[in-house]
């Protein structure tokens, strides 16, 4: 039986640097990466693959490229489009990959764009600006949109807005690429939810939220073309200690969806929790410290062994092996050098 191979792209800020996306052959025995290749792109601050396994898009300074995935992992430049807008911070397709939505965290704006069959990305369907006033005239002010994901039944689009501390849910109209409001998913003040993860069969909804370190867990199912969400649990992704300010970034769910794990800046940890598929519930397993500042970013190896921590202040990569059922995470060999890294996504070739 030949063994599953996978290659890894880890996006990163460009200051000195053309290279914005990072290729690595990922050793599935040994939990290290091995660097392939790398992609000239500014500031590539998220990317993400279709769910065809085909493309992988990126935000880069103006808008979006499109890349193909090549057989071995390389990436080939298919096109770059415009959002009409600041530079993204999150970007993702919907399940038909039909088409592309991009986060805007500094203009607070959803842009909805076209893809075609060949994975190019076309014209921009339609864009939203998100209005109001959040809690604090600080972060909070205005509007700052961080995560666009689709509900499984490609149904709804849920747009985390951090500065207003809500969830926006829209009806999404998948005929002609537009959005309408639905529903509202209320967060805490000053919680500023951050990113949106969604269970394997599409039943439950993550939530997590940057500067109170907490993970909502929420029910979700279209009911008479109505979304219903009902709040099942709060779990905080690492200890308050008065004085400190940490900050949850990383919401990722393991490949076979049993684990999902968090990341803190300040408290510089990862936390890993066990998924009931059946309830939707988190268990925490451990909270550890990554040996490096501010995980913007960590992972699962595909096989559940091992752990990567990307660690945007200390301009590297982290590695541990990880044993779940024992609930122990090991420093697993030396650092690897990348600059101000933002995410990472694993791919099977």
């Amino acid at each position: 039986m030949e063994k599953e191979k996978y290659v890894a792209y880890v996006s990163t800020y460009t200051r000195g640097d053309k290279n914005g996306i990072k290729i690595y052959d990922v050793d599935m025995e040994r939990g290290r990466f091995i660097e392939k290749d790398k992609v000239e792109i500014t500031n590539s601050s998220y990317v993400t693959i279709s769910h065809n396994g085909k493309y992988l898009y990126s935000i880069t300074d103006f808008g979006v490229e499109a890349y193909e995935i090549l057989e071995d992992g390389s990436l080939e430049f298919l096109n770059f489009a415009s959002i009409n807008g600041m530079r993204g911070c999150y970007v993702s397709t919907d399940y038909t990959d039909r088409y592309l939505f991009v986060a805007g965290y500094h203009d607070g704006k959803l842009t909805v764009l076209k893809l075609g069959k060949d994975g190019a990305i076309g014209d921009i369907t339609d864009e939203i600006y998100h209005k109001g006033l959040g809690s604090v005239a600080e972060r909070n002010f205005r509007p700052h949109i961080n995560c666009a994901r689709m509900t499984h039944d490609n149904k709804y689009l849920l747009v985390a807005d951090q500065g207003m501390d809500h969830v926006n849910v829209y009806r999404f109209d998948a005929s002609m690429g537009k959005v309408m409001l639905a529903d509202i998913i209320r967060s805490e003040l000053e919680s500023a939810p951050r990113h949106i993860k969604i269970s394997k069969d599409g039943r439950f909804i993550y939530i997590v939220h940057e500067c109170k370190c907490y993970i909502d867990v929420y029910s979700y199912e279209d009911k008479k073309n109505q979304p219903v969400f009902e709040k099942l649990q709060t779990v905080k992704t690492c200890r308050g200690e008065m004085g400190s300010y940490n900050a949850a970034s990383a919401l990722t769910f393991s490949d076979d969806h049993r684990y999902l794990l968090s990341s803190n800046a300040g408290d510089n940890s990862v936390v890993l929790y066990e998924v009931n598929e059946e309830t939707g519930n988190l268990t925490q397993i451990f909270c550890l410290p990554v040996g490096g500042e501010y995980p913007k970013d960590a992972s699962l190896f595909p096989n559940n062994k091992f752990l990567v921590s990307l660690n945007h202040e200390t301009n590297d990569m982290t590695f541990f092996r990880v044993n779940a059922e024992n609930g122990t995470m090991i420093m697993n060999g030396p650092p690897i050098r990348v600059d101000v890294p933002n995410c990472i996504t694993f791919h099977k070739l």
